[in-house]
């Protein structure tokens, strides 16, 4: 998809929303913030939707006080960043009856639902994407830009850590470097600083976790009790996935976190088994190290059809 045809609808659309998945991640809440930014120096009014989030990204100054509820209206365009299908997408209904949708993200197994698509399957982050975007809109990226951007970055390669992080990736983080944008200060809060309600959380799910197929599969859940007794707050379970993965000789880290009486599904590989594929089965999606889905599937029968599936792969 060329940029310049989205660059015309942009700035040719008076009424805009700005859309991202359920459970918004650092991604979805840095591409989120990051075009609304954007959008602000174009001299567009936008409404930043976003139902909820965890209080970690308000290291985004902006965001608490930019998030509005969607109008009743007929949006002239929504951007949607972030998503692979419009089933994750919050408020999916202003999307079906708006003019036009431009979909961006980084997915591989997104299904091109926009009216105009840039999705670049393997990018390290949507806000990544973003950049070059930016760039071909003439508006200069300034520090609040760059922490959002920094924001998506960080989170969605694990620190620098995950495979898809490329030359490409640390450029343009050391362009935000030279706008003054606080690394260390964003990788603390976002990635390494633990309420006490997640420490007890991620204690819980470390107490439970389980090794299958020589050890080469780890898997944990928490339940909405779990929740409960330890007083947890939206996304005090990210990260938890990540504990399995990081255990010498594991493949494929499962981790369920069960809410509103289903259980959602995170997947990560270390080196060769693709999880896109296996989110893809249950109607989810994601990225070859990196997927998710929703079940209502029991526990037992869930974890079962997910351990079987990965050892097909080994």
């Amino acid at each position: 998809m060329q940029h310049k045809e989205v660059i015309d609808i942009i700035k040719n659309s008076t009424n805009i929303a700005i859309v991202t998945h359920e459970s918004p991640d650092g991604d979805a809440i840095g591409s989120s913030t990051a075009m609304y930014l954007i959008l602000k120096k174009l001299n567009k009014e936008a409404d930043l939707i976003i139902k909820e989030y965890s209080n970690v990204f308000n290291v985004v100054n902006i965001l608490s006080e930019s998030i509005r509820e969607p109008r009743n209206i007929k949006y002239d365009l929504v951007i949607v960043v972030d998503s692979a299908k419009i089933e994750r997408v919050n408020e999916a209904d202003i999307i079906k009856k708006a003019k036009n949708v431009i979909n961006i993200d980084h997915h591989i197994s997104n299904n091109l639902f926009g009216t105009y698509n840039i999705v670049e399957g393997g990018s390290p982050a949507c806000c990544q994407v973003l950049i070059s975007l930016f760039k071909d809109l003439g508006i200069a990226i300034d520090k609040e830009i760059a922490t959002s951007l920094l924001v998506g970055i960080i989170t969605d390669t694990n620190g620098f850590r995950n495979q898809s992080t490329n030359k490409e990736t640390l450029i343009d983080v050391a362009n935000m470097l030279d706008l003054g944008v606080n690394l260390s200060e964003i990788y603390m809060k976002v990635l390494s600083t633990n309420t006490l309600s997640q420490f007890e959380l991620k204690k819980i799910a470390d107490n439970r976790l389980e090794f299958f197929k020589n050890g080469k599969i780890a898997f944990t859940y928490i339940t909405e009790e779990d929740k409960r007794r330890v007083n947890a707050q939206i996304g005090d379970h990210e990260g938890i996935v990540d504990v399995g993965r990081c255990i010498e000789g594991v493949e494929v880290s499962i981790f369920l976190h069960e809410k509103d009486g289903m259980y959602k599904v995170s997947l990560r590989s270390n080196s060769y088994v693709n999880v896109s594929e296996i989110g893809l089965m249950f109607n989810g999606g994601g990225h070859f190290y990196a997927s998710g889905f929703v079940s209502n599937l029991d526990l037992l029968d869930l974890k079962n059809k997910l351990i079987e599936e990965v050892a097909k792969r080994l």
